[in-house]
C-alpha cells in the first residue's frame, strides 16, 4: 500500500522549475511500517521557445536536490542529447542553458539526464533522472504551395460555382500549438471571376458566361495566410494558370450573303467554279461546318464538295453548260454544325445560308486574266529555332480564264532580301534557315502567282509570318551600375535591389528568381533574399568594412527566368565600399587617398600635376625659341660683304686719294640691277634698269656722285625696305657744316676747344677725357694711343 503524502509542483514560462516532493509508506505484513527513501527531485519535462536571439544564454530550467544544502559540495552532472553543446548546466547551482538558438523545425525535443554526485568523490547521491526539454513553436515559417505554379481548364460558359482546381499550402510550424499553421485561403487577383474557399483551397467560377472566344486564359494568385488569417500572419502565393476549353456555343456564320462566280462554256464535268467557306469561332469538332445545296435553279448543273484541309466548300461543275442556252445560275448554300451540345440549343439555329450567283462565259468574250487567290492575305506562325525545311504555310491561287493553266509561284526577292523563305510549285511556303524573333519579330513577305502558258498573267498577295518566341535566351540583371556602400553600415541593411532583364517575351505568370551563385552560398558578407517578384534584395551580414582593406566586393547572383526550358545565368554585382559622413552620404569612393605615402589628398594631387605640365610646357616653348633662326628680311647671297676690314700700315693720301681701296666694295652685288628681294613682301612690280646705274658707276671717281645716285634710287624705289638700315660711307661730302668726324685731323689741327669737362663725366668717359683732356699731347702720343 502506497500513499503520496505531498505534491509540490512550480510551472513557470521562463525558465521552468518543477520539483516533486515525494514522500510514500507502506504496511508490511505483520503491520510493520516500511519507509523508502525520500528522492530529491522527479519532473517530466521543460520548455524553451525556439529562434531565442537574445544576448545572452537564455535560462531553461534549474535542477535541485534535496540533499544539498548550498556548501558546494554537490555537483550536478547532465548528459544527454545537445549535453554539453546545446545545453550547459553550472554544476554549482544546478542552472541549465542553452547556448545555441534551436528550430524547432530541425529538433522538436531533447531527452537529457541529470544526475547529483558528491564533488570530490563522484559517488552518486542522487539515482540519475530523465527528462525531456521541448522546443516550443512560434510562427517562424510562412506557408508554401509545394505543387504550384498549377494549371486548370474548365469549360466555358459554366455555371457559377463550377469546381475548377484545388490547391494546398504546407506550414511547417506546430499544428498542435496555437495557430501559427492554421491556414486560410484568399485570392488576389483573378476577381470577379473566380472565387476560393477559405478553408479547402478549391477554386470555383464566380461569373457566369465565360466566353473563351473573348477571352480563353486567366491568371489567378491565391494567397494562404497562417494565424487564421489574421493580422501578423505569414503568407505565401502560388500562381494558377486557368484556361477555358471550348464548347459548340457559336453558329457558323458566311462573311457573305452573296457570292458571283463564273464559268466559262467550254469546261468540262468536275473543273472547279469556285470555292466559299463559313467561319465559326468554336475550336476543333465543334468549329467543323458541313455544306450542302439546298436550293436553287442550278442544283441538277453544279455539285458540292468540301475540302477536307481547308475546309471550304467547293462549287464544281456537273455538266457542260451553253452560253446560249443559259447565260446564269442561282444556287443557295447552307453551313451548319455536325455537333450540337444540347446545353446551348436555345442559341441556335447552329447554321447559316449564303446564295452564289454562276454567270455563263462565252468563247468569244473570255479575256486573259491574272490568277486569283482565295484570299487577299495571309498570316501564318513559325516557332523561332525552327530548322530550315519547317512548314510555315500554304497559298493558293488558280487561272479564272476559259483556259484555266497552271500557276507557279516565287517570292520576290525584294520582300524577302535574306532568303529565309522559299515556296514550292503547289504554293507551300518553308523556311530555308531557322529564325530569330529577337532579330526579327515578324516577317513580311509577297508571294506572285504566274499563269503558266497566255500572257503570263501574275498577281501577288501579302504573306505576315509571325515568328513565335521560344525561350532561348538567359536573364540578365537589369542594371550593371556599380552598388556604393558605406563603411560603416550595419548588418542586416539592405544595400540594393536588383531585377533583371530578358530578351525572351515574359509569359504572365513567369517571373524571375534569384540566388547566390553556389561559391558564395556561404560567405560572410553578404546575403539574397528572393522577393518572389521578379526582384531580390542584397542585406548586409556583417559591420566593420574598409576600403583599405578591401574596396570592392564582387557579388555573383545565378538568374532563373523559370520558362520553358528554363534558362539561367550568373551575373555579377559590383559593390563598392565608400567613406559615409554620419548622415550615411557619401564622400567618396577612391582608395588613392589612404595608399598615398605623403597624405595628399586629390586636389593636392592634380595641383602638382598640373605645375608639372606647364613647367613641361615652357622648357619645351624655350628650346623651340632657341632653335629658330632669325632670318633677315632681305635675303643676300653668303658673297654678300657689308662690311670690311682693311689692313694698311701707313696713314693714306687723305680725302682725294681714291687708289687705297676699290669703292666697290661698298656696293650690294645683288643690287646691281636694282632690286634687293625680300623675305617679308612679295614685289608686284619689278622696274627695268636704268641708265647710269651699272657697274661702272662703282669705279667713278667721284664718291660724292656715287652715293647721291645711291640715294636717289633709295628714294624712287618701291621694292627698297620700309625700315632703317646701316649704311657705310667713306666720304662725308664737299662743303659739310659738320666738318670731318675722323680723330685724326683733329688732333692734328691747333683746335681751341677745351675738354676738361669731360674729367667730370665720370670712369668711363676717363679715357677720352686724357685724348682730349690735355692740350700738350703731342702726335706721337695720339699715334700710340691709337694703336692701342
Amino acid at each position: 500500500k502506497a500513499q503520496l503524502t505531498e505534491v509540490f509542483v512550480v510551472p513557470t514560462a521562463h525558465p521552468h522549475y518543477l520539483i516533486w516532493d515525494l514522500n510514500w509508506q507502506r504496511t508490511g505484513k505483520e503491520g510493520q511500517v516500511l519507509h523508502r527513501s525520500k528522492r530529491g527531485w522527479v519532473w517530466n519535462q521543460f520548455f524553451v521557445i525556439e529562434e531565442y536571439t537574445g544576448p545572452d544564454p537564455v535560462l531553461v530550467g534549474r535542477l535541485h536536490s534535496d540533499v544539498d544544502s548550498g556548501d558546494g559540495n554537490i555537483k550536478y552532472i547532465l548528459s544527454g542529447e545537445g549535453a554539453g553543446t546545446i545545453f550547459v548546466i553550472d554544476d554549482r547551482t544546478g542552472n541549465i542553458h542553452a547556448t545555441k538558438t534551436l528550430d524547432r523545425e530541425e529538433q522538436a525535443q531533447y531527452t537529457l539526464t541529470a544526475q547529483a554526485v558528491a564533488r570530490d568523490t563522484n559517488k552518486p547521491l542522487e539515482p540519475p533522472s530523465e527528462f525531456i526539454v521541448k522546443v516550443q513553436d512560434i510562427n517562424d515559417n510562412p506557408p508554401e504551395f509545394l505543387h504550384g505554379p498549377y494549371h486548370a481548364r474548365v469549360p466555358e460558359m459554366s455555371n457559377v460555382g463550377t469546381s475548377v482546381i484545388q490547391v494546398t499550402a504546407t506550414d511547417a510550424d506546430d499544428p498542435t500549438y496555437g495557430n501559427s499553421a492554421r491556414l486560410v485561403y484568399s485570392i488576389l487577383q483573378g476577381q470577379p471571376y473566380f472565387s476560393v474557399e477559405p478553408q479547402t483551397g478549391i477554386i470555383r467560377t464566380a461569373l457566369p458566361n465565360m466566353d473563351r472566344e473573348a477571352r480563353q486564359e486567366y491568371d489567378v494568385v491565391i494567397q494562404a495566410k497562417d494565424m487564421g488569417g489574421h493580422m501578423g500572419g505569414l503568407s505565401g502565393t502560388t500562381e494558377v494558370r486557368i484556361t477555358l476549353t471550348d464548347v459548340n456555343d457559336n453558329p457558323p456564320k458566311f462573311p457573305q450573303s452573296v457570292y458571283t462566280m463564273s464559268v466559262s462554256e467550254d469546261k468540262v464535268p468536275g473543273e472547279e467554279v469556285g470555292r466559299l467557306k463559313a467561319k465559326d469561332l468554336d475550336l476543333g469538332e465543334n468549329g467543323l461546318v458541313a455544306y450542302r445545296l439546298i436550293d436553287g435553279d442550278g442544283m441538277n448543273v453544279f455539285e458540292l464538295t468540301t475540302d477536307s484541309e481547308t475546309r471550304e466548300a467547293v462549287i464544281k461543275l456537273k455538266k457542260h453548260v451553253d452560253y446560249e442556252t443559259k447565260r446564269g445560275y442561282s444556287l443557295k448554300v447552307e453551313g451548319s454544325n455536325p455537333h450540337i451540345d444540347s446545353r446551348f440549343l436555345t442559341w441556335g439555329p447552329y447554321k447559316d445560308e449564303a446564295t452564289i450567283k454562276v454567270n455563263m462565259r462565252s468563247l468569244m468574250e473570255d479575256a486573259d486574266e491574272p490568277p486569283v487567290f482565295i484570299a487577299p492575305s495571309y498570316t501564318y506562325e513559325v516557332e523561332e529555332n525552327a530548322p530550315a525545311g519547317a512548314v510555315v504555310g500554304r497559298v493558293h491561287a488558280k487561272d479564272t480564264d476559259a483556259a484555266n493553266n497552271p500557276v507557279s509561284y516565287m517570292i520576290p526577292r525584294y520582300t524577302d532580301l535574306e532568303k529565309f523563305f522559299s515556296i514550292s510549285e503547289d504554293g507551300l511556303i518553308t523556311t530555308t534557315k531557322p529564325l530569330d524573333r529577337e532579330t526579327q519579330a515578324w516577317h513580311n513577305i509577297s508571294v506572285s502567282a504566274i499563269e503558266i502558258g497566255g500572257h503570263h498573267q501574275d498577281a501577288k498577295v501579302r504573306v505576315n509570318i509571325k515568328v513565335k518566341d521560344v525561350n532561348d535566351n538567359p536573364p540578365e540583371l537589369a542594371s550593371n551600375n556599380e552598388v556604393l556602400m558605406c563603411e560603416t553600415v550595419s548588418p542586416g541593411k539592405v544595400i540594393e535591389t536588383v531585377s533583371a532583364l530578358d530578351k525572351d517575351e515574359m509569359d504572365h505568370r513567369q517571373h524571375f528568381s534569384f540566388s547566390l551563385a553556389p561559391e558564395v552560398a556561404h560567405n560572410q558578407n553578404f546575403s539574397l533574399t528572393d522577393s518572389r517578384d521578379s526582384t531580390a534584395s542584397i542585406y548586409v551580414l556583417r559591420k566593420g568594412f574598409s576600403r583599405l582593406t578591401q574596396d570592392v566586393y564582387f557579388l555573383p547572383i545565378e538568374i532563373n527566368d523559370n520558362g520553358f526550358p528554363p534558362m539561367s545565368s550568373t551575373n555579377t554585382l559590383t559593390i563598392r565600399v565608400c567613406s559615409c559622413d554620419s548622415k550615411d552620404t557619401i564622400l567618396s569612393c577612391n582608395v588613392e587617398p589612404y595608399v598615398l605615402p605623403a597624405g595628399l589628398s586629390t586636389g593636392a594631387l592634380i595641383a602638382i600635376l598640373a605645375c608639372i605640365v606647364i613647367l613641361l610646357a615652357i622648357v619645351v616653348l624655350f628650346v623651340a625659341l632657341r632653335r629658330q633662326k632669325k632670318e633677315p628680311l632681305i635675303v643676300f647671297e653668303e658673297e654678300d660683304i657689308r662690311e670690311n676690314i682693311i689692313t694698311y700700315d701707313d696713314e693714306g693720301g687723305g680725302e682725294e686719294d681714291t687708289e687705297a681701296f676699290d669703292i666697290a666694295t661698298l656696293q650690294n652685288p645683288d643690287g646691281a640691277n636694282g632690286f634687293l628681294p625680300r623675305k617679308d613682301i612679295k614685289p608686284e612690280l619689278q622696274f627695268p634698269l636704268r641708265p647710269g646705274m651699272g657697274r661702272s658707276e662703282a669705279n667713278s671717281v667721284d664718291v660724292d656722285d656715287f652715293i647721291k645716285t645711291r640715294i636717289a634710287d633709295a628714294d624712287s624705289d618701291p621694292t627698297a625696305p620700309p625700315y632703317d638700315s646701316i649704311q657705310i660711307y667713306g666720304y662725308e661730302g664737299r662743303g659739310s657744316l659738320a666738318g670731318s668726324l675722323s680723330s685724326l685731323e683733329s688732333v692734328t689741327t691747333e683746335s681751341d676747344l677745351d675738354y676738361d669737362y669731360l674729367q667730370s663725366w665720370g670712369p668711363r668717359f676717363k679715357k677720352l677725357a686724357d685724348l682730349y683732356g690735355t692740350k700738350d699731347c703731342s702726335i706721337n702720343d695720339v699715334d700710340d694711343n691709337e694703336d692701342s
